[in-house]
């Protein structure tokens, strides 16, 4: 029972990973040469944000990494400075 749920969510991220590639691949390669006055355009945010988001999103997953292995450090530290005393 439990592989068939796997296999559902597989599939269903698999679907929004593609669904997401292909929306920013368009926005990022294809929005710009299309003109300002096309209703496509009313479909995409402005060009700004294909730069900024990931750029924010880099951000944040960095900093979270970063601080996961401070915190890990940390207390790594404590359990080895309780064992020296």
């Amino acid at each position: 029972m439990s592989q068939i749920n796997d296999k559902a969510v597989g599939a269903a991220l698999l679907g929004i990973g593609t669904f997401v590639f292909t929306y920013y691949s368009i926005w990022t390669l294809v929005i710009p040469f299309v003109d300002q006055d096309h209703p496509a355009r009313m479909l995409f945010p402005p060009q700004w944000y294909a730069i900024a988001l990931p750029v924010f999103l880099l951000v944040v997953g960095v900093t979270g990494i970063f601080g996961f292995l401070s915190f890990v450090m940390l207390k790594s530290g404590k359990k080895a400075a309780k064992k020296s005393t």
